[in-house]
Parts: structure tokens; sequence; C-alpha cells
């Protein structure tokens, strides 16, 4: 009896793959490949082609590294991602908790879940243009407000203060992003087993007890995910600095290292070294702030479990070999 020839659709998955490895390589590798490469050369000026590799290859690095602007828009960046990402984990945790709560169900609450995640859908234009007029100098109306209520005499100009800036800032982003971690909150929530809460009402838990024992350790992973796309957000963040506040507002107080990167590589004299040396350092700098989020937020236990089940194995193919 003649088999029949069998059919491999292998082939087919390579092929539907080549679209987006064309594209990932175009658009993706290869100018991050290039970013690197520029990085250690003269390569400036716009229109210009040619480069040379530097005598000293680390030489934009030590300049950016030695740049008080530089450090200005770091501690900015970090300034501004803590002042919006913590009010923003307490109040996604605390909607997150209310939404998913089996005892006490609110009423509408898939009406509330949209109103709290518009804002991320809007884009950042379009939030730096409504703020900017809320806060407009000479008029807008915060500044009418005030004068109406007495409480200011004159238009205030609110981003020509440093605090005030940096707090807009931060609010926008706060308000921006609170709604997308409220969902992925809840649903890791929802992914809980209702087994473990039953069992926890069966002791006698407490609401808080629940949360605190309950909850909270079976979000570890969630919360991983949360805080490291938090954290390479927040550094990255360029739109509402750059579109919000005129020229970084005063004394560079809203300067963020994603805008001090764009000023390098597009306005003045189009530094594209030293751009691509800061966005190498930015890159490192999430690497390893993301590499200790991973360690100081992983389950000891499983580690040392995972650890222990190594161990045991290693000694029974130690033990099998002398056997063999």
């Amino acid at each position: 009896m003649k088999r029949k020839k069998k059919i491999s659709y292998a082939k087919y998955g390579y092929i539907f793959c080549i679209p987006f490895t064309a594209a990932f390589i175009l658009f993706t590798l290869y100018p991050i490949l290039y970013t690197i490469l520029i990085g250690f050369t003269d390569f400036k000026g716009l229109g210009t082609s040619s480069f040379h590799f530097l005598e000293d290859p680390f030489l934009n690095y030590k300049e950016i590294l030695a740049s008080p602007t530089f450090r200005t828009a770091l501690g900015n960046t970090f300034r501004l991602w803590g002042c919006n990402f913590l009010p923003q984990i307490l109040l996604a945790l605390l909607l997150a908790v209310i939404f998913t709560n089996r005892r006490h169900k609110v009423k509408g609450q898939g009406f509330f879940k949209v109103v709290f995640y518009m804002p991320n859908i809007i884009t950042a234009a379009t939030v730096a243009i409504l703020f900017g007029s809320l806060f407009g100098y000479p008029m807008g109306p915060v500044n009418d407000l005030l004068m109406s209520l007495g409480i200011i005499k004159e238009p205030y100009f609110f981003m020509q203060n440093k605090a005030v800036a940096r707090g807009v800032v931060s609010f926008i982003q706060f308000w921006m992003w609170y709604g997308s971690t409220m969902i992925v909150l809840i649903s890791g929530i929802l992914g809980i087993n209702p087994e473990i809460y039953e069992a926890a009402d069966i002791d006698g838990a407490s609401a808080w007890g629940k949360f605190l024992y309950v909850t909270l350790p079976s979000l570890r992973t969630i919360l991983i995910y949360t805080l490291v796309t938090s954290l390479i957000g927040g550094i990255q963040m360029f739109d509402i600095p750059q579109l919000l506040v005129a020229k970084s507002g005063p004394d560079n107080a809203t300067l963020t290292t994603s805008c001090f990167i764009y000023n390098q590589a597009f306005s003045g004299s189009y530094m594209y070294n030293r751009a691509s040396a800061a966005s190498m350092i930015m890159f490192l700098i999430i690497a390893v702030l993301s590499a200790i989020v991973f360690y100081l937020m992983q389950d000891r236990s499983e580690a040392a479990e995972k650890r222990q089940q190594k161990k045991i194995a290693k000694e029974k193919n130690r033990v099998r070999k002398e056997r063999g």
C-alpha cells in the first residue's frame, strides 16, 4: 500500500512572517544599529552623509554625562515620572479593587471604566492644547476663575513658575494613564482564583487583610509589568513637556531626556552623534532599572524553590553518570 505524502504547513508560517520581519529589519533594527554606530563618530550637521570614527570612541558619551543640561533633564525626568506614577498606581489599585468587589458590585461600572480610560485615547497634542488653553496667559479659564473668586488680582503666568509647570505636566501624565493602569489591574484581579477569597472569608479575614495578603501577592507579576512599562514610558516622556511648555519652561523646569535628545538632534548644530550617545545612555539606564525592579519584586520563595529543584536535578544527573 502506497503511503500518503505528509504535507508540511510550516513553510506557510515562515512566509507569513516575511512582511513583519522585513519591516522590523528596515524600520526598527537598522535604525537602532545605526544609532549605536553614530554615537562613536563625529556625525553632525544637516544634510551631511559622511562621518569618521573618533579617536576616543566614548568622547560623545563623556560630553553628554558632563553636560549640566543633560543632568537637569535626567533629574526632571525622574521627578516628573515619580510625581505622576505614585498617585497613578494608588488610584488605579483603589478603583480596580472597588470595581472587582464581589460583594458590593458598583452600578454602571462599565460606564465609569470607559470614562476613566478615555483620556488615554486622546492624542497628546490635543491634551497639550487643552491644558495650554486652560492655563493660558493673560486670558484663560483658570485665570478668569481665580480672578472672579478674588484669589488673584491680575492674570498669573502659570507656566513661568517652575513648580506649577512641573505639577501640570505630572498631573497630565497621571490623568492620561491611570485609566489604562486600572484596566490592567482589573484584568489581573479577575484572574485570581475566587476560591482563595472564599477561603479567606471562612478564616475571617477583613477586607484590608484580603487585599494585603491575597490580592497584592497575586498581582505581583502584573505590578512588575505595570512598573516596568510605566518606567520606560516615563523616561521616554516627550509629547506633553515639548508641546505644553514653550522652551521647556523657566530654567529648563520641564526639560526631559527625550526633549534633550530631540534638541541635540534637530535644533542648533544638529549634533546627531551626541543625540545618539544620549539615547544609548538612556537605554542603559532603562535596562539597569528594569533589571533592579525584576530582582526586587521577584517571589523569593519561588526563586529559592527553583534553585533547590535545579540542585536536586544536578545531583541526580551526577549520580546517574557515576553509576552509568
